[in-house]
């Protein structure tokens, strides 16, 4: 080996010697961040599901409410959107239904979903 292409070796040995450990760093700086990402991603997907539900409870109950079933309208309440408040109102031809419900965003705190369904009224 000639003089030139060991001082060559050495200097790239010395460089790979001086980053080690680098990639630990990044990673130790870099995990935190992606924690919390995937952290915000899957209390985003509840609450879209919790809205989800809740839009699916307001039709529900707009018919049922529509039709005159409004003894239903509590076990579909709990059964669908548990702790929803109601209003509705009416006119001459329909019924529509609001619904309101808090929902826990882990440490965030909370977040507030509203529905509106509408239904024609039976024999309207």
């Amino acid at each position: 080996m000639t003089t030139g292409v060991r001082a060559r070796l050495v200097r790239l040995l010395r460089r790979v010697d001086d980053e080690r450990g680098s990639a630990t760093v990044e990673f130790a700086m870099t995990m935190p961040a992606l924690i919390l990402v995937v952290s915000f991603v899957a209390a985003s997907l509840g609450v879209t599901s919790q809205s989800v539900r809740l839009a699916d409870a307001a039709a529900v109950v707009a018919r049922q409410t529509a039709r005159g079933d409004r003894g239903s309208v509590g076990p579909t309440l709990a059964r669908l959107a548990p702790g929803a408040a109601v209003s509705e109102s009416v006119t001459a031809d329909l019924v529509c239904v609001d619904l309101r419900r808090q929902v826990r965003l882990g440490l965030v705190g909370e977040v507030a979903l509203a529905s509106r369904s509408c239904a024609p009224r039976a024999g309207g």
